[in-house]
């Protein structure tokens, strides 16, 4: 019997599944293991715990695996495919292969179909693909320029926003200016100020649950800041259609990631900000889980003719 791999490594965890041709074996779910972000060390240390752990709880050996998928951030760089490739192949003597993490995610919202992906987790970025193979992409170029709406600009706007509204307005800290202080062990807004300057910078993505929980008991800086981030999200995949999607009546528009899965607002503010514009997007109301996506990849089999078919 034939066993595949697929494997979603993020910014904040690895998720692992495991299956043969038609279910799911079993699942594992560890910490981080983006190399970009967290080195090589912990991400070897990640990826092979989750293929230890699926492996255990399905009862088999990683040496049984016959393909593995695995898509991350940064694979298009060829250091960080090789890289995990090798810390993969350690374990799983079969085919590996390595993706973008926007390639797994559009496998399990659209399968061959056309389509555009917004993904928002630790970073964000939207892809999309028409039914000629047209595609084309926009936002993804690391969260020290780019990644607009993601967890991490989400946390890094909030702590600006907490300091411009203290600009404004010297009362008693905010819901979620102290929510962030709780999140990161500090007692002021002069301790914050110099932990958010700081060299190395912090993760800002810590920040996206205080963020959540402070918009949640109304705050209105932190449910602005979500919004926003709602409106940049719907302006990645407007950017998409407008370059690919043109000519069509429906195009099919679905989102992934920590943030959309977290934060209902934010999804309610990119499918009406998206729709206000391009009424043709027909946007998916489920939040696609990425790792389907990685193994579906994995049980496509390939061909003499260099392609692929199903498995």
């Amino acid at each position: 019997m034939a066993i595949f791999l697929g494997i979603d490594g993020g910014g904040s965890k690895t998720t692992c599944v495991l299956g043969d041709d038609r279910s799911i074996l079993a699942t594992a779910t560890t910490g981080p293991s983006n190399i970009v972000r967290v080195g090589e060390r912990p991400a070897r240390e990640a990826l092979q715990q989750a293929i230890r752990e699926v492996c255990a709880a399905a009862q088999i050996e990683p040496a049984q695996i016959t393909r593995a998928c695995v898509g991350l951030a940064g694979a298009d760089r060829r250091d960080v495919s090789e890289a995990v490739q090798r810390i993969v192949t350690e374990l799983v003597p079969g085919t590996v292969e390595v993706v973008g993490d926007m390639a797994i995610a559009f496998e399990a919202a659209f399968d061959s179909g056309p389509g555009v992906i917004v993904i928002s987790g630790t970073g964000s970025i939207a892809y999309g693909r028409t039914v000629t193979g047209q595609t084309a992409r926009a936002g993804g170029w690391g969260f020290q320029v780019s990644d607009e709406g993601s967890g991490q600009w989400i946390g890094r706007t909030a702590v600006s926003s907490v300091l411009r509204a203290q600009d404004e307005d010297e009362a008693a800290p905010t819901v979620l200016a102290m929510g962030i202080l709780k999140t990161w062990g500090l007692r002021t807004l002069d301790e914050l100020i110099r932990s958010a300057n700081g060299t190395p910078a912090p993760d800002f993505s810590d920040l996206f649950l205080p963020v959540l929980s402070a918009a949640d008991a109304g705050d209105p800086v932190a449910r602005t800041v979500l919004t926003e981030a709602g409106i940049e999200l719907a302006r990645l995949a407007k950017i998409v259609i407008g370059r690919i999607f043109l000519e069509e009546s429906r195009v099919p528009v679905a989102a992934s990631g920590g943030v959309f899965q977290n934060s209902t607002l934010v999804r309610q503010v990119f499918y009406n900000s998206l729709r206000s514009e391009y009424p043709n997007a027909s946007v998916s109301s489920a939040v696609v889980e990425p790792v389907d996506g990685a193994l579906a990849l994995a049980r496509k089999r390939p061909t003499a003719a260099g392609g692929v078919s199903a498995g």
